[in-house]
């Protein structure tokens, strides 16, 4: 069995990792760290959850010991990037973690928090600095910190920096950093623009592949239970209940949407908070502290936190809505089963999202086990609002589907209700298919 202490790593970085749960790596530490520590650029492609923070931290700063001296002020030794705010955190968290007792120092920056603090921060150099694009770019543009003599770059995550549009950022911050450098790149998918930025960024790169790109981790149990969208609120409700003091993550698409909903939980009692970009910095992180800490027990989330969030109690998914861009899917379910546990991920599937749905499973290369209701039939699928119809800021889901949500807790799903709540999506179509949606009740008898 390979060891952290077979992989040649610094005697200070193994004391620190003694005080951890990392006993022994996983397999893209095992694969990576070498060539890593041999200088090699590297390009590793894990799903989530398998540890690549460490894979690339670890061999990191075992490189930046043996510099022995600290970095100028302003200047940066290392480099981290990383789509979101949640996921820079994660990252600092472990570094801190993977650095006590060392002289490393390690810095974040992100958007929604202090500009002059973080320069304050800078003023003095820093050996790691984890950063999101766009706060990095507001501070080369004022000159408070310099990439000049930046060793090393890191893309964290890097299909979802593309999907979040941060290629133009990549572009800008690469011109302050020198060619000669050692570049990392990680990601749980291989979209065809990875390619392309790998061949820009690396040079004659080592490649770490440990799971197919978008293939979910084998613990976690996937279905997908067909309703109509009005009726997903109260089978949400349904299986939250089914599953007392567990901890659920529920995915939303819209910001606006995901709010109404989490007020809606609220207001049947359950303990639940919410996040997304609406939210300051402040507040996502008091509400991630509320629900690592086991204060509730139900969190809403927008995708912007489907790579940021790695708490091993989350047992259950939800997929409130259908995400439409397939890899994000594996990035949703990812988020339980971490750390050896088990967890379950269901998808509520209404018939506008159909091509959703067969997108993931295209992704997946296998179909969806259903545990409720039955695929939707093409009259029905052809009737319902168009993507282009109802995910938009109009109606979208703070629209057509906060209607339903408002309106959930006046009745249950009885025969008349079920076939009148289909008809406020609105169209024409969504009329004429009202009576099929509604009259679908096989899926929440199942459900209970």
């Amino acid at each position: 069995m390979t060891t952290f202490a077979d992989l040649g790593l610094s005697p200070k970085i193994l004391k620190a990792l003694e005080k951890t749960t990392l006993k022994t790596p996983t397999p893209i530490q095992a694969q990576a760290i070498p060539h890593i520590m041999q200088g090699r650029d590297l390009m590793g492609l894990a799903q989530t959850g398998t540890g690549k923070t460490a894979a690339f931290g670890l061999p990191l700063l075992h490189r930046l010991l043996d510099i022995g001296h600290p970095p100028g002020p302003k200047h940066v030794r290392a480099l981290i990037l990383a789509p979101t705010r949640e996921l820079i955190a994660q990252i600092k968290d472990n570094f801190e973690v993977f650095t006590k007792g060392t002289a490393v120092k390690v810095t974040m920056v992100v958007g929604g928090a202090s500009l002059f603090k973080q320069a304050q921060a800078l003023s003095r150099g820093t050996d790691v600095l984890v950063a999101t694009p766009g706060r990095l770019i507001d501070l080369l543009e004022r000159g408070d910190v310099s990439l000049e003599k930046c060793g090393y770059l890191v893309l964290d995550e890097a299909d979802h920096m593309l999907d979040m549009g941060f290629i133009h950022s990549l572009r800008k911050i690469a011109k302050h950093i020198p060619l000669k450098r050692q570049t990392l790149l990680f990601s749980a998918t291989m979209p065809k623009d990875i390619s392309e930025i790998a061949d820009t960024y690396l040079r004659d790169p080592i490649k770490v592949q440990v799971a197919p790109p978008g293939k979910p981790v084998e613990r976690i149990s996937q279905g997908v239970h067909y309703i109509p969208n009005g009726d997903k609120a109260k089978l949400l409700e349904e299986y939250l209940k089914k599953h007392p003091g567990e901890q659920a993550l529920v995915f939303g698409r819209t910001k606006h949407g995901s709010e109404k909903l989490m007020k809606l939980l609220a207001s049947w009692g359950f303990k639940v908070g919410s996040i997304h970009g609406n939210k300051s910095q402040n507040q996502r992180d008091r509400t991630l502290t509320e629900f690592r800490n086991g204060e509730l027990d139900v969190l809403v989330a927008t995708d912007v936190a489907a790579r940021g969030i790695d708490i091993p109690t989350v047992r259950h998914v939800y997929n409130f809505d259908m995400p439409n861009v397939p890899e994000n899917y594996v990035h949703r379910i990812g988020r339980t089963a971490r750390a050896g546990a088990n967890g379950s991920s269901i998808s509520f599937c209404a018939p506008a999202e159909m091509g959703e749905l067969q997108a993931i499973e295209k992704l997946l290369k296998a179909p969806l086990p259903v545990v409720g209701g039955a695929p939707w039939a093409a009259d029905i699928v052809a009737a319902a609002p168009k993507p282009g119809q109802n995910r938009g800021q109009r109606p979208g889901n703070g629209g057509r589907q906060s209607q339903k949500l408002t309106a959930k807790p006046q009745g249950q799903r009885s025969g008349a209700g079920g076939q009148g709540r289909p008809q406020g999506q609105g169209k024409p179509g969504g009329q004429r298919a009202a009576k099929p949606q509604g009259g679908s009740f096989a899926p929440r008898r199942d459900a209970r």
